[in-house]
């Protein structure tokens, strides 16, 4: 057998190892093409796209509702809702019946009794009178507050005198009162100012109602200057 020179014995190799190459690059392709199959993704797309979908609907659901603030508006609203429907059907019946739910700061005046002191105490009735033309209903605490001309409060909020609350049933024209108490500052030492109205705001309600304060000196700040209010009770405290 011929020798091969040396020139076509490297060519020779040259060629065999092209194609083990090809042979090393095709198998790279075809795993390349195995491992690939599972990133088409369709099963496992199936569960996102189903995992959005959730959630669009939950945020349509909370647009629909207003988001989580509206969900507390309706709870709200469902708590309110017997009130509502009790002061419409007392507006609604027949002859000025009696009606229901709990008496609104548009339907109330609030007046201040006299002064009924004892013991270092002074003590005034709160008074509140159904001025509406149906029954309605207060229960619980007054709120309060004396302020000065410009209408800034004076002091700090009025302390609760432990009560047992009662429903205080009001036929147009009748009254509940509260009484609001204090040590009187020549006694107590207590800092005064000169108030010029007393804010009353009804139980469970926003709006207050002002009356004008003839009541003396009030204390703001300093030893025993707290004022305390009770609950309501029928009539006037007279």
């Amino acid at each position: 057998m011929a020798k091969k020179s040396p020139s076509v014995r490297r060519a020779a190799l040259a060629a065999s190892a092209v194609a083990v190459l090809g042979l090393v690059t095709a198998c790279g392709s075809d795993d390349g093409s195995t491992a690939s199959s599972p990133q088409t993704l369709s099963g496992t797309a199936a569960p996102a796209t189903g995992d959005h979908g959730t959630d669009t609907a939950s945020a349509s659901a909370s647009a629909s509702a207003g988001g989580t603030a509206a969900g507390d508006s309706t709870a709200t609203a469902t708590t309110d809702a017997p009130t509502s429907t009790g002061t419409a059907k007392g507006g609604a019946t027949p002859g000025g019946g009696s009606g229901g739910g709990r008496c609104h700061t548009s339907e109330l005046r609030a007046t201040v009794g006299r002064n009924n002191p004892g013991a270092g105490q002074e003590n005034f009735p709160v008074v509140l009178t159904n001025t509406s033309s149906r029954t309605c209903t207060v229960r619980g605490y007054p709120g309060a507050a004396f302020v000065d001309g410009s209408g800034k409060q004076l002091g700090p909020d009025p302390k609760r005198t432990p009560g047992t609350p009662a429903t205080v049933t009001l036929k147009p024209g009748r009254s509940a009162w509260a009484g609001l108490t204090f040590s009187n500052p020549e006694v107590s030492g207590a800092r005064t100012a000169t108030a010029a109205s007393l804010l009353v705001t009804p139980p469970d309600e926003r709006a207050s109602l002002t009356v004008t304060w003839k009541g003396g000196q009030v204390p703001v700040s300093g030893n025993a200057s707290s004022v305390r209010l009770t609950v309501f009770s029928a009539g006037t405290g007279a």
